[in-house]
């Protein structure tokens, strides 16, 4: 359901602590302990981009060392956590429990998870990317129905959104770490340059994602998920999703432009 800031993942029935709430156990339903582990494995690939694109010396043993103690998975399920429960708050969750511990639920998450875990290769998102371009503006009725979902989630402009954020949030680190000398203003004035290419991006790799994953999906099937995701409880949990993934990616983006500084510095002496 979601791209690259939150996505519905399968749980491995992962048994919730006595003192789990609704919250925890939606959580545990849409397998976000397992999302956040393929969050890991695609912020090491990033962190080896970072350092070609940024480090003069590349990849150092010090530098993967930063990038994984920076993609803590214990810290990034506990924040998205922490700000899932707090943007719930006292909501009825026990409809979209029923409805994604139910055999159809289960199945949606888990091609969900499944998508999201083949797309960290690079050719498999080659692929789902060319994919969508094939039917972009063909007329496709799958890719209407999708169109239709997700502009009722707001996913696209969610997720530019939150990119954008995180963008910023690097930049921050890197002139916290002393390796830029920028204003706030000129920081922001940077980001919002990257506006228009950031929302293309984000919709091909979106769009790709989402025919990737419920292309084994029947149409009423789809339909029932939609509904679903449209309904206030559905927006709602997207709401605290994106949330939460949000302020994990904003910290990790930080720590990451602060790493790289650090890392720039230390290649220089």
């Amino acid at each position: 359901m979601f791209a690259r800031i939150s996505a519905f993942a399968i749980a491995a029935v992962i048994a919730c602590p006595a003192w789990a709430t609704p919250s925890d156990d939606l959580l545990t339903a849409l397998g976000v302990r397992e999302i956040v582990d393929v969050m890991r494995a695609e912020g090491l690939d990033y962190g080896d981009e970072l350092a070609r694109d940024m480090l003069p010396g590349g990849r150092s043993s010090a530098w993967s060392a930063a990038v994984s103690t920076i993609y803590d998975t214990d810290w990034m399920y506990e924040t998205v956590r922490t700000e899932f429960a707090a943007t719930l708050g006292d909501e009825d969750l026990s409809p979209l429990l029923a409805y994604f511990t139910s055999e159809e639920g289960r199945r949606i998450v888990e091609l969900e998870l499944e998508a999201r875990r083949a797309m960290v290769d690079a050719d498999v998102e080659d692929m789902a990317r060319a994919t969508f371009s094939d039917l972009d503006g063909s007329g496709d009725k799958r890719l209407e129905r999708l169109e239709a979902f997700v502009e009722a989630n707001d996913l696209i402009e969610a997720n530019v959104t939150g990119a954008l954020n995180a963008s910023f949030k690097f930049y921050s680190g890197l002139v916290e770490g002393g390796a830029l000398e920028m204003s706030e203003a000129e920081i922001l004035a940077d980001v919002w340059a990257q506006e228009d290419e950031t929302r293309e991006d984000t919709r091909e790799w979106l769009y790709g994602y989402l025919l990737l994953a419920y292309g084994p999906l029947s149409d009423d099937v789809l339909e029932g998920y939609i509904d679903l995701s449209s309904s206030p409880a559905g927006q709602l949990m997207n709401r605290a999703l994106f949330a939460g993934f949000n302020t994990m990616y904003d910290d990790i983006s930080r720590q990451l432009g602060h790493a790289s500084a650090l890392q720039m510095q230390a290649q220089e002496l």
